[in-house]
């Protein structure tokens, strides 16, 4: 058996813990392909000299997270995942015969990252691109700016003042391949060990990226209006990563009330917010309510942006606008790199801004949408009723339904995915156990036809008699 991860007794990390990352890990980097099959609990426990109970545990974790699937008499299997670090090429781990599961074939996946691919003008965008690169400006072949060509971050500049209120000159915008890009060169601003309150439960990838930057990750409680101002006065972290627009991943947004307080606590403090606008495009219900950038007087919130969810994924475009007080350092720290996006994928992307065509993508996806999310909302009503609570509706492209505890998380996601439907734990974004038993349903990559057959399959898969 080709598997011996080091599993230090001496650290206060559970041993099931450490080998729950230990699988973790490979399955992103490719080296656990989908299909693989694991040791049983039996022969991996004997292998380790560690209890079937640590290994059950962490092979239950991996379960409820969607990285494994439990398959009756047969054992355990890698199921397909969606992380950012899938190496395709990587060789397998493990000596055994590898079977592909049933399961992973013509699954509706209710990915909350996915978004409405066969809705983008695929027509414009590449006549904008091959616009960029026949450009006879032969400049656009030499590396760039390290903060991102100016004409990219004046568009940028221009569409936060009109769509988000945001008030920023282009020299205080530094464009990145992707938020985590962005999120290591935010944690050089700040000494070692400087302290950050993130919201419990949050995206978990940024607080891995801030942690592995240095920072001391403090979770701070949210309640149905966002983070808990009082925890924050209470343990005085200097900084405060939030996501007002759509707390990820409970789905609320941030009243104006509670926005105001927080930048009097980050006034009072000396503090910074880190205001994480991941699809503050997309609102359904209520008026639109200005970023917290836009409500600020005293430059204190650092603001985060991506085309991720707006255009496409794969163009891993996202930008921060940094506050006065930092943004000198930050284009010094900018100078010690070269920029991570393409400068043809910059220019397309602020022609694409400059003619219009991205604010009228933008104004067709809300509608497009919009429709996904009334047919879910009809859907799950009819098909679930009340033996689920939707949460956070009122924007983003996902929800959360809350089960009142009749299963576990972990029996939820394997059976769903049994019929050939994925969803996700919210419990992974969470520093301690949720009280709620719940899971994510994203919409923005699924048809209409497949988000309601999805939940009928769900409610085969949870209310059968």
């Amino acid at each position: 058996m080709d598997i011996t991860p080091f599993l230090n007794r001496e650290y206060d990390e559970p041993l099931y813990q450490q080998l729950y990352m230990f699988f973790k890990t490979k399955m992103h980097s490719g080296h656990i392909q989908p299909g693989t099959k694991l040791p049983s609990k039996r022969a991996l426990s004997k292998h380790l000299n560690v209890s079937q109970t640590t290994v059950e545990h962490a092979y239950e974790q991996l379960t409820a997270e969607g990285y494994l699937i439990s398959k009756p008499r047969k054992g355990w299997y890698a199921a397909e995942t969606d992380g950012d670090f899938n190496d395709l090429t990587a060789p397998p781990l493990f000596n055994t015969e590898t079977e592909t599961s049933p399961y992973l074939e013509d699954v509706i996946d209710f990915h909350h990252g996915h978004v409405d691919l066969n809705s983008f003008p695929v027509s414009s965008w590449k006549k904008t691109i091959a616009k960029a690169v026949d450009a006879s400006d032969f400049e656009l072949f030499q590396s760039g700016p390290p903060d991102g060509d100016l004409f990219l971050r004046t568009m940028i500049a221009v569409y936060l003042r009109e769509s988000r209120g945001v008030k920023c000159t282009p020299e205080q915008i530094i464009v990145g391949a992707g938020t985590p890009v962005l999120l290591q060169l935010l944690c050089q601003l700040f000494p070692k060990g400087t302290a950050v309150g993130y919201e419990n439960p949050g995206f978990h990838r940024s607080k891995s990226v801030l942690k592995a930057g240095g920072l001391r990750v403090m979770p701070i409680a949210v309640d149905e209006s966002g983070i808990c101002v009082n925890e924050l006065h209470q343990y005085k972290p200097k900084l405060a990563y939030v996501t007002p627009s759509h707390q990820f991943p409970l789905g609320m947004v941030m009243p104006v009330g509670r926005r105001l307080k927080l930048l009097d606590w980050a006034k009072s403090h000396g503090a910074y917010m880190i205001e994480d606008d991941y699809d503050g495009e997309f609102r359904y219900a209520g008026q639109p309510i200005p970023s917290l950038q836009g409500l600020d007087q005293n430059n204190r919130v650092i603001y985060l942006g991506t085309f991720s969810k707006s255009l496409i994924p794969s163009l891993r475009v996202s930008y921060m606008v940094l506050p006065l007080p930092l943004a000198e350092r930050g284009q010094e720290l900018c100078s010690l790199y070269k920029q991570t996006v393409s400068r043809h994928v910059q220019q397309a992307v602020a022609q694409f801004m400059k003619n219009g065509e991205y604010q009228r993508h933008i104004n067709r996806m809300r509608t497009r949408y919009r429709k996904k999310r009334k047919t879910l909302l009809e859907a799950v009503k009819r098909e679930l009723g009340n033996d689920v609570a939707i949460k956070g509706e009122n924007a983003g492209l996902h929800i959360i339904l809350e089960t009142n505890g009749i299963q576990s998380e972990e029996w939820l996601v394997s059976k769903a995915l049994e019929e050939g439907v994925k969803v996700y734990p919210a419990s992974v974004s969470y520093d301690t156990p949720p009280q709620t038993t719940a899971v994510l349903l994203g919409f923005g990559g699924l048809s209409e036809e497949n988000i309601t057959a999805g939940i009928k399959k769900l409610k085969k898969a949870w209310l059968r008699p």
